[in-house]
């Protein structure tokens, strides 16, 4: 058991032979027993699922299992309160000891230069307040991972982290792309490196960047950013030498997301073959960190192929980062139509042309002239595709593209308009975020316009949907990315109306974000757009705080945009 965690790499491929399943390890199997154990002691109501699977041993893996097994139970195999509770308290360490308090080395209390067009004092003494909060998510992986691997689902990473918050414990991947831009915005540099080299090292041992640094999130990733992160680093950090490091790792990034499980050939109405990317997790399983609930929606279905295909589903939603919403839905809101394999994403195509327009300014700026004209042609190409399959005039929006039945078929599908989702979702103007079309005036103006009459514009900021399906990424809640790439690509056009509407949307995210804070003294994960300082609701977990990604949009947009010396923020 030892080498478990490290081995993980070793059996790790990602094309056909692997049957897109990788294994998991004897360590996450038996802590999902125990889950299912805590599940069926307290009920679904009365526990975190993933608690269960972020515990550490105390003790050698072999003694704990036995142990487990010598736990009393009745006739009908339920175990006591009292003696799970003796168990887990014998046998375990808490969830979250397996990381420890790290003092930020570039952390002050007001850094030199601090959001300096901030002149209300108010909002300064807030915005202090909340850059403080970088100190309080800290962390660093303990000795004991370090010491003892296998005792623990938590991965070994090399530098200092910055958690999401609560029950989110560790390293996630796309939230770490808006800690950057807060932790820039505080002026912690050094910091913010950190976060990269962190992720770099997941590539470095995996083949690409986990959905999250722990054992069981091996068989996914999520959305890619890692190049924008770099990116923004070298913006304010000109530093060439570690800029030429990151670009081999994100090039085996750009490899990860154009293989074969995560693209598919689409045939336009000009005779054109596209290939263009989707999610696609690498597991046909419940997933542990919620495996309890998973087994229960499976248990619709009859047989075991069907079942595997909705675990599947499950895991490729969980790795859009949307877990979960009506977007990914056949018959929403029912949750066992899922279907995101099936899907191409608008968003995850842009943030790929984003990945491949970073890497070519990238090679450019460390002398690999051949790298750059490669990845300048293949972004020229994308935009094509993009323009080609996500489009539709109509609306003035890029719609995500479903695919018939037959996800798995690698023979081209043929376009059919009426297989654009119509449906409405702040995704459909994330290609506003990047410059190849903020750049174009017209297309920004449409595109202005459309999103003002979508009906997601709400008093506190942008819904995610039009659809109040009980899903937590979907109406009414707001999240901070997805404001933050709307704002940005509106306030980068050339449009004075886009201009004027990215600074509204904006102050609405902040004020919304400050009611919630001066009401519960916590920022929250998410928030409901349609009412100011009421955090966000639905979904399979208790809403959280903390909370990284709405620290560094709301200083990001603050360092952008400022506020006034006589505006008010209540």
């Amino acid at each position: 058991m030892a080498a478990n965690n490290n081995s993980l790499s070793a059996h790790f491929s990602y094309g056909k032979d692997s049957g897109h399943v990788i294994p998991t390890t004897p360590l996450v199997s038996f802590l999902e027993r125990v889950q299912e154990t805590a599940f069926q002691t307290y009920g679904r109501s009365n526990c975190d699922l993933k608690d269960y699977v972020d515990l550490s041993l105390k003790f050698d893996f072999p003694s704990t299992v036995e142990a487990f097994d010598e736990i009393p139970k009745t006739e009908n195999g339920v175990v006591s309160v009292t003696d799970f509770e003796g168990f887990i308290g014998k046998w375990f360490r808490s969830a979250g000891e397996d990381l420890v308090y790290a003092e930020p080395v570039d952390f002050e209390p007001e850094p030199r230069g601090f959001l300096p067009m901030v002149e209300n004092d108010e909002v300064r003494a807030w915005a202090l307040e909340v850059h403080g909060l970088w100190k309080e998510l800290s962390r660093k992986v303990s000795n004991s991972v370090l010491d003892k691997p296998e005792l623990h689902t938590l991965l070994p990473l090399p530098e200092p982290v910055m958690i999401p918050g609560e029950r989110f414990r560790e390293v996630y991947y796309w939230d770490s792309y808006w800690v950057v831009r807060g932790l820039l915005a505080s002026k912690m540099y050094e910091t913010a490196k950190s976060i990269v080299t962190n992720l770099i090292s997941l590539i470095e041992t995996y083949g690409y960047v986990l959905n999250g640094a722990r054992a069981y999130y091996t068989n996914r990733s999520q959305p890619p950013l890692l190049s924008a992160m770099v990116y923004e680093i070298y913006n304010k950090t000109d530093d060439v030498d570690w800029l030429r490091k990151a670009l081999p790792p994100l090039l085996n990034e750009y490899r990860f997301w154009n293989s074969e499980i995560h693209t598919l050939i689409i045939h336009d109405a000009e005779n054109r073959n596209h290939s263009l990317n989707r999610y696609y997790a690498m597991w046909n399983k419940p997933r542990p960190e919620a495996s309890a609930t998973d087994k229960q929606f499976a248990s619709k279905f009859l047989n075991v192929d069907e079942k595997q295909q909705f675990y599947r589903e499950v895991a490729s939603t969980a790795e859009s980062g949307w877990d979960f919403s009506s977007r990914w839905m056949r018959n929403p809101p029912e949750f066992t139509t899922l279907s995101t394999t099936t899907i191409l994403p608008v968003d995850l195509n842009i943030f790929i042309l984003r990945m491949e327009l970073d890497i070519a300014f990238f090679a450019k700026v460390v002398g690999e002239n051949a790298i750059a004209e490669d990845f300048l042609r293949a972004s020229q190409t994308r935009k094509k595709k993009i323009d080609s399959v996500f489009w539709n005039e109509n609306t003035g929006q890029w719609l995500d593209y479903w695919l018939n039945n037959g996800a798995e078929s690698k023979e081209p599908h043929t376009w059919e308009a009426q297989n654009q989702n119509k449906n409405v979702f702040v995704s459909n103007f994330v290609p506003l975020w990047i410059d190849l079309f903020n750049s174009d005036a017209l297309l920004v103006e449409k595109v202005t316009r459309s999103l003002q009459s979508s009906g997601l514009l709400c008093a506190a900021g942008i819904a995610t949907s039009l659809a109040n399906s009980g899903h937590q990424w979907d109406f009414p809640n707001g999240w901070a990315p997805m404001q933050h790439m709307i704002v940005e690509g509106l306030s980068r056009s050339a449009s004075a109306e886009a201009r004027k509407l990215a600074k509204d949307i904006a102050e609405r995210w902040i004020r919304a974000n400050y009611v919630a804070y001066k009401k519960t003294g916590k920022m929250h994960e998410k928030y409901n757009v349609e009412k100011f300082g009421e955090f966000g609701g639905g979904g399979n977990y208790k809403p959280q705080t903390g909370f990284g990604w709405s620290n560094g949009v709301v200083l990001t947009f603050l360092e952008e945009f400022g506020w006034p010396k006589d505006q008010k923020i209540e």
